[in-house]
C-alpha cells in the first residue's frame, strides 16, 4: 500500500518571508529570548544568530508548524549553548581588600589568612559541585536568587531548581566546614 499521497511535500521557506516576519512574531520571537537571556546585548546577539540559524536551516523548516515556531526552537538551542558556554567559564574571583571596611592594617593578619583560605575552599568546593548543581547555582546568582527566573533562564521545572539548591547549598556546608575544623 503506496502512502506516498498522504505525504504533503516539504517547501522551504522564502527568504523573505523569513526576514519579514510579521511585527507580532518578531515581537513573539524577541520576547521568548529576553526572557530567558537577562543580559540584554547577548540577548540582541542570540535574535541575529536566529535568523541567521533560520536563514541556513530554511530547506529544513517543512511547514508542520507555525514559522515563529520553528524560529523559537532555534532560539532555545541558541539559548542553550550560550549558557553552556557561559557556565563553563571558570569562576575568577580575587580577594579585594578594599571591601573590608573599618578594618586596621595592624589587624592580626592570620584572621586575614583564614578569611582567604576559606573562600579559596569554598570556590573549590564550588568547582567540585556536579555540573547541573552549578549551573543551577551560577543562574540562581545571575537572576538574583530566584527560583522561577532560574527555571526560566535554565528551561527546567522550578521543583529542580529548588532541589538542585538545597542540594547544593548542603554539600557546600558539608564541605566547608569539614575543612574549617581543620
Amino acid at each position: 500500500m503506496d502512502n506516498s499521497s498522504d505525504v504533503e511535500p516539504t517547501s522551504p521557506v522564502s527568504p523573505q518571508a523569513m526576514l519579514d516576519l510579521p511585527g507580532e512574531h518578531q515581537k513573539k520571537l524577541r520576547s521568548f529570548i529576553h526572557k530567558r537571556v537577562l543580559n540584554p546585548e547577548d540577548a540582541d546577539d542570540i535574535l541575529q544568530l536566529t535568523y541567521l540559524e533560520a536563514w541556513r536551516n530554511k530547506e529544513r523548516f517543512g511547514g508542520q508548524a507555525a514559522l515563529s515556531t520553528w524560529m523559537c526552537g532555534i532560539a532555545q538551542n541558541l539559548i542553550r549553548n550560550h549558557f553552556r558556554r557561559l557556565y563553563a567559564k571558570p569562576v575568577h574571583c580575587e580577594f579585594d581588600e578594599s571591601l573590608w571596611h573599618g578594618q586596621d592594617e595592624g589587624q592580626d593578619l592570620g584572621w586575614q589568612f583564614e578569611i582567604n583560605r576559606r573562600l579559596e575552599k569554598t570556590l573549590s568546593a564550588i568547582k567540585g559541585l556536579p555540573v547541573e548543581m552549578r549551573n543551577t547555582l551560577y543562574a540562581s546568582l545571575e537572576t538574583d536568587g530566584s527560583y522561577q527566573d532560574t527555571a526560566d533562564v535554565l528551561a527546567i521545572p522550578i521543583g529542580t531548581v529548588r532541589s538542585r539548591l538545597s542540594r547544593a547549598r548542603e554539600q557546600l556546608k558539608r564541605v566547608t566546614q569539614s575543612h574549617a575544623s581543620r
